[in-house]
């Protein structure tokens, strides 16, 4: 019985989740590939937002707000609001916004939840190209106007034939971070920039083999997680320890080549 209310749980958490995505969607669909403001979040850098990033936000906080009111929130672009109950949801409704400003359709809306610190479910939409993917806690499913389909991960479990992925090689930091991504690159059969979130899509739909990147926020991976696990991968930090906070990620379709890369990295 336990189990089954549980399950039925997690299927209402989800309902609410592929809500928020459509309501998240029909706020940023106006703005992408239109003349608009960009805002700078950093002084030291450029860190990009936009109006669609917060009033997407804004929409899905809303919405988890009618469905949920005692979980917490934790976004990208609002304070966080802390409930009374153990789930909590983690919300980045535009990843990838400088794909986004400059008319490329590899971002996406983010869309987690945790169960303290251990994410159960994950949703990501791309509005533009109509697909979304999420998990359900055992499997992971691609949705195109098409139809629904499960997706997986490939077989790989050499590095010298893997494909490798990374948003850019700007993310990793002078000295460690730039030498074990370089003895990656260089072991690998081909590298590939750009993505953000989209790259971890390609993953579990078997296009790529490995996504390492460094410098993620929590709200870049929580929903990734629960997705590429259900897939048939393996993502982990650089040590090979859970990744519930960002920082160093890997993740990789085979577990065999997730254990092969963690030996590189650390040697």
């Amino acid at each position: 019985m336990e189990t089954q209310e549980k399950s039925g749980e997690l299927d209402a958490f989800l309902r609410t989740a592929h809500l928020c995505a459509d309501r998240a969607g029909a706020m940023i669909l106006p703005h992408f590939r239109k003349n608009h403001d960009v805002d700078n979040k950093s002084s030291s850098e450029f860190d990009p937002v936009t109006e669609a990033d917060r009033s997407a936000e804004a929409a899905i906080r809303e919405l988890l707000g009618e469905h949920w009111p005692d979980h917490s929130v934790v976004g990208e672009e609002h304070d966080d609001h802390h409930g009374e109950s153990a789930y909590n949801w983690v919300v980045d409704p535009i990843d990838g916004t400088r794909s986004f400003i400059t008319g490329i359709p590899l971002w996406g809306t983010l869309i987690g939840l945790r169960h303290n610190t251990d994410p159960v479910l994950g949703l990501v939409d791309q509005p533009f190209l109509q697909e979304r993917y999420w998990s359900d806690g055992a499997s992971a499913f691609l949705r195109r106007p098409s139809g629904t389909t499960r997706i997986s991960t490939r077989s790989c479990a050499r590095i010298d034939q893997a494909f490798l992925t990374t948003t850019s090689p700007d993310l990793f930091g002078e000295g460690h971070e730039r030498r074990c991504f370089a003895k990656l690159r260089d072991a690998v059969r081909m590298t590939r920039y750009g993505g953000d979130c989209y790259g971890y899509c390609m993953l579990t739909q078997g296009y790529f083999d490995i996504v390492l990147e460094a410098g993620l926020k929590l709200v870049d991976i929580i929903a990734i997680i629960p997705i590429v696990e259900a897939a048939g991968g393996r993502i982990t930090d650089w040590k090979g320890n859970k990744v519930i906070d960002g920082g160093q990620v890997l993740a990789t379709g085979d577990p065999e080549l997730h254990q092969q890369v963690l030996e590189l990295l650390n040697s």
